[in-house]
């Protein structure tokens, strides 16, 4: 019994033994299976996931990628004419291993004094891209042959490197600056958003080069360089080469924009001509300018001041509203025909003043001039017409008209800086300054005063609709937009009969009122209407906007000059010569 009791006990507790053997075995292969799985996932994770990263960081250690600045394409204006190219210019690159963090100090010091770039901007770069990273850094673009010479003679400074590379050229320095726009760098945002940039790439920041960046900027190439481990250059491995942009073609004219230009003078203001019949902006002027070349570069302090000066020239004007004074005059006679309230032969009493609830409201002569119809009313500028004709019609007929013509509805073609006209109603007014809607208020109205607001653009889109018959056209920039859906003209709703008196009293301005001097016999018959725009405690504004031939319109033109006194004075001139650039140009085709 004992014998047996012993071998029982002997086989559990041997039974045990293998179970507990068999218990340690199993989590140990457990344990080096989630050891194994742990380094095989990381070994695929690497491989898979970070492989391409990793492999671009030992390619850095051997391979030196140099970025190859691809030719932007050409901006020309209708006529082929170039207004943006590319140059060959010099870079200045840095490549931050080549020293030290301590040695870089020193020569960010030497560096800024030639490149006139303080040292903590040069030091920020290779910092942002890492002491030891063995890509560039670009510090400096268009270098001129005067700190070229003086970085060639200030000796050796390692990991620096003068690289001929494409630049953006603008062969007609500020003309058409606001258009034009300007390029950049790329921020670190554009290059988070777009992985496939490279960094130092050049977008466009501003105007054409931003709306049209993707069609004009091309692909980068690149140089493939082999180094050794402490980044001496062994040998060239290869050339990616860069794609050049694809050329854009714009709907400016090179000859009227540069006669608009040197009218205007880098006066405070904007010219707009415009083809009345498709929208195309041939014109689109603002003053001051500025030069878009300066922004290939880096900008010094005083260059940047200068553009935030009083002047504001990065302000595009033609896309500013302004009080368009009698030159609205054309939408209180359209409201006031349209609305029923009068007839394209309808005649009022004129006075020297109007007293509108116990206000008198002026005739701009002084005294009225009897009995005078629509065709009249716009060759005098009578102020007290027009007082009468608004009020009977309204303002919210008035601020209607305003929007069917083009007021605070017309595209501004993505540019930037942009903004609207207005013409408020009563509602509006309320709402936006909390304040009631006096009879005071639609009299102002009427004459294009007090809380009216339309822009240089609008006011040539306005005018185009009186000389094609009654279209409101879409202003555009782009040849290519010409015959797209999207910008074929719309009609406004006017009666032919209410443009045919329109544009018999724009026409007789031109031949007995205040735009005479146009009537010279240098240029075809035209139409057109001046303004004089109040402007608190300063000069009154100029403006004009006019169409022309009479018998056949094909371009529109607006004008504002700030400060400019009366719009015959000022204004006036501008159109004049823009006209003359005009017909000259059609004269020489034989068009």
């Amino acid at each position: 019994m004992a014998t047996g009791f012993s071998g029982a006990s002997t086989r559990n507790w041997v039974n045990r033994a293998r179970s507990h053997r068999s218990s340690r075995a199993i989590v140990l292969l457990m344990i080096a299976a989630g050891l194994i799985s742990i380094c095989l996932f990381r070994v695929a994770y690497l491989q898979l996931v970070q492989g391409q990263y990793h492999r671009q960081l030992a390619d850095n250690n051997r391979i030196r990628p140099l970025p190859i600045v691809a030719d932007r394409g050409n901006i020309l204006d209708r006529k082929g004419n170039t207004l943006a190219t590319s140059e060959l210019s010099r870079s200045v690159y840095l490549y931050p291993r080549e020293q030290p963090k301590e040695q870089w100090q020193e020569s960010a010091k030497q560096l800024s004094q030639i490149l006139d770039i303080p040292a903590a901007d040069i030091l920020k770069q290779i910092e942002e891209r890492g002491y030891q990273s063995a890509m560039p850094v670009r510090i400096y673009r268009k270098l001129d042959e005067q700190r070229f010479i003086a970085l060639s003679e200030s000796g050796a400074i390692p990991g620096l490197e003068m690289q001929p590379e494409s630049n953006r050229f603008y062969p007609h320095g500020s003309l058409a600056s606001h258009v034009m726009g300007y390029i950049g760098e790329a921020t670190r945002d554009d290059l988070i958003n777009h992985p496939e940039f490279p960094v130092g790439m050049l977008l466009g920041k501003a105007g054409i080069e931003r709306i049209a960046d993707d069609v004009l900027r091309g692909k980068w190439g690149n140089r493939l360089i082999q180094v050794d481990s402490v980044g001496k250059e062994l040998n060239m491995l290869g050339v990616q080469q860069p794609v050049s942009g694809v050329p854009l073609q714009l709907t400016l004219d090179l000859k009227l924009q540069q006669a608009a230009e040197k009218m205007l003078n880098n006066r405070r203001g904007a010219v707009v001509a415009m083809d009345v019949k498709t929208g195309a902006v041939l014109t689109l002027a603002s003053g001051p300018s500025f030069d878009p070349g300066m922004f290939t570069r880096k900008i010094t302090q005083n260059e940047w001041d200068a553009l935030q000066n009083e002047n504001t020239p990065l302000l595009n004007r033609a896309l500013q509203g302004y009080p368009p004074g009698s030159t609205f005059k054309i939408v209180t006679a359209a409201a006031g025909m349209q609305s029923g309230k009068f007839s394209p032969e309808s005649t009022l009493m004129t006075y020297g003043a109007l007293n509108i609830g116990g206000t008198f409201f002026h005739e701009h002569g002084g005294s009225g001039y009897g009995v005078i119809g629509f065709r009249e009313a716009f060759t005098v500028s009578s102020n007290t017409f027009f007082y009468q004709v608004g009020m009977a019609a309204g303002p919210e007929e008035i601020a209607k008209w305003g929007r069917n013509l083009g007021i605070g509805i017309s595209s501004n073609m993505g540019l930037d800086g942009a903004s609207h006209g207005i013409i408020p109603t009563p509602e509006q007014k309320e709402s936006l300054y909390n304040e009631p809607w006096y009879g005071g208020d639609t009299v102002s109205m009427s004459i294009g005063q007090g809380v009216v607001q339309v822009t240089p653009l609008e006011m040539a889109v306005m005018v185009s609709a009186i000389a094609n018959g009654g279209k409101r056209v879409k202003p555009h920039l782009m040849v290519n937009q010409n015959f797209q859906p999207d910008a074929q003209p719309t009609p406004t709703g006017l009666n032919p009969a209410t443009i045919k008196v329109i544009q018999e009293g724009l026409a007789a301005v031109v031949k007995e009122g205040t735009a005479r001097q146009l009537n010279d016999g240098s240029i075809p018959p035209t139409a057109g209407k001046t303004g004089t725009a109040e402007v608190l405690g300063q000069r009154d504004n100029a403006v004009y906007v006019g169409y022309g031939p009479v018998n056949n319109p094909q371009i529109a033109v607006a004008v504002v000059v700030e400060n400019g006194g009366f719009g015959a004075e000022s204004a006036v001139p501008i159109a004049h010569e823009v006209y003359k650039a005009y017909f000259g140009s059609q004269k020489k085709s034989g068009s």
